[in-house]
């Protein structure tokens, strides 16, 4: 089998990012490579895209729906994944919340924390690329927003384990025959800690796996609008921060000049979308970009996919890497090292940088990225920082 690929699909929420998803999850699995796309986006229109009917999603229960020979789909049930990977920390959860009087259905929604649909979705990533036969993975991941906190998920679960798990697990290990004599709440037992160790256990290697540019891409899915492109490019530069490589732009909805000649209303609306066109190839060149004319219909089943492939990528295998950049590199240099970070369209009156322990921290408005130091600068400090052509340096110096 050829080196698996990981495809990650970002966008703005109503950009069309499921669809291109779903399009190129046929066109690879067409062209004969065993693939899965999975849907993280709470909305779940993935199955929409294949026209499947409601019978078949519901029966499914979160698991893998085969479409053909080589192609399936799987949208994530949070509910029936608390089960299947979280275990007892879910089921302390709703104890927990079912002591302070709510119901047991209330108990069960709110066991359900913000971000465990995003390391759900870790976890597929590393048991499919580790275990399964899938040749490519691909991923439409939610909104933008949503998806800063699923690239920035495994650094936080780094930092939890490290700095705070086994000191909790400790504290609450002494606290809990006194504690327990004085209150009904239920305290967090044993089991409840194994269930974390184990869940961190099936997450181990996922962050190499995701800054691996050999083996994860994320493609920008776009529109030629101000506000969209605007996002797009926060979100490359945060993408940059975390050390995945963004392979691609996908311009996707743009009319094409024969459909507004026929309908001059919309002459304002194309000489719009030709200027930002032009900005998206100023701010993300070298970067190839396609562009997706609208089709002027509603594109779902898989004829409807295989026209937006073949506008996509035209001839093109989707699971090729497009593009490749390290977002982040250590240079030598006379006195230490430099270490230049890619953040072409970073505010920098928003950032701040500082070392803790082994690692760079650096600080983007309220996104938090940790770049470990290779062994060899752990006693390096930074010094300075300066922005030349797009990178941040951070200039590292031996403490005496």
């Amino acid at each position: 089998m050829s080196q698996k690929r990981i495809i990650l699909f970002s966008g703005k929420g109503g950009v069309g990012k499921t669809t291109v998803s779903a399009a190129t999850g046929l066109k690879t699995a067409e062209l004969g490579k065993k693939t899965i796309v999975l849907s993280l986006d709470p909305a779940h229109s993935l199955a929409d895209s294949f026209d499947l009917d409601e019978k078949t999603r519901l029966s499914a229960k979160g698991l893998p729906i085969k479409i053909n020979e080589n192609l399936y789909i799987q949208e994530l049930d949070i509910q029936e994944e608390l089960d299947r990977w979280w275990g007892e920390v879910a089921r302390f959860l709703e104890v927990l919340f079912s002591t302070t009087g709510l119901s047991d259905l209330v108990a069960q929604e709110l066991a359900v924390l913000p971000g465990m649909e995003e390391v759900t979705g870790l976890l597929y990533i590393n048991h499919y690329y580790r275990k399964s036969d899938y040749e490519v993975i691909i991923l439409d991941l939610p909104p933008t927003g949503e998806t800063l906190r699923f690239i920035s998920m495994p650094t936080i679960l780094k930092w939890y384990m490290k700095k705070i798990f086994k000191v909790e697990r400790v504290i609450m290990k002494m606290a809990r025959p006194t504690v327990g004599r004085f209150t009904d709440v239920p305290l967090p037992d044993e089991e409840y800690y194994k269930a974390i160790e184990t869940f961190y256990e099936n997450l181990k290697g996922v962050d190499e796996i995701l800054i691996d540019p050999d083996i994860t891409s994320i493609r920008l899915v776009t529109n030629p609008e101000k506000m969209v492109l605007n996002e797009s490019i926060r979100a490359y530069t945060y993408f940059n921060m975390f050390g995945i490589n963004t392979d691609a732009v996908i311009v996707n909805k743009i009319f094409p000049k024969e459909v507004v000649e026929s309908c001059p209303s919309l002459k304002g609306w194309l000489e719009s979308q030709y200027k930002y066109l032009e900005e998206i190839e100023n701010y993300f060149k070298p970067k190839p970009i396609f562009k997706v004319p609208h089709a002027g219909r509603e594109l779902v089943g898989i004829e409807g996919l295989r026209w937006v492939a073949e506008k996509v990528y035209g001839d093109r295998d989707p699971s090729e890497v497009f593009h490749k950049e390290q977002p982040y590199i250590f240079e030598p240099t006379e006195d230490g090292y430099l270490l230049k970070v890619k953040l072409p369209y970073a505010e920098k009156e928003y950032l701040d940088l500082y070392k803790g322990g082994e690692e760079i921290i650096i600080r983007l408005g309220n996104v938090k990225t940790h770049i470990l130091l290779p062994k060899r600068l752990r006693d390096y400090e930074p010094v300075s920082a300066k922005w030349r052509d797009g990178y941040l340096e951070i200039k590292l110096q031996k403490e005496d």
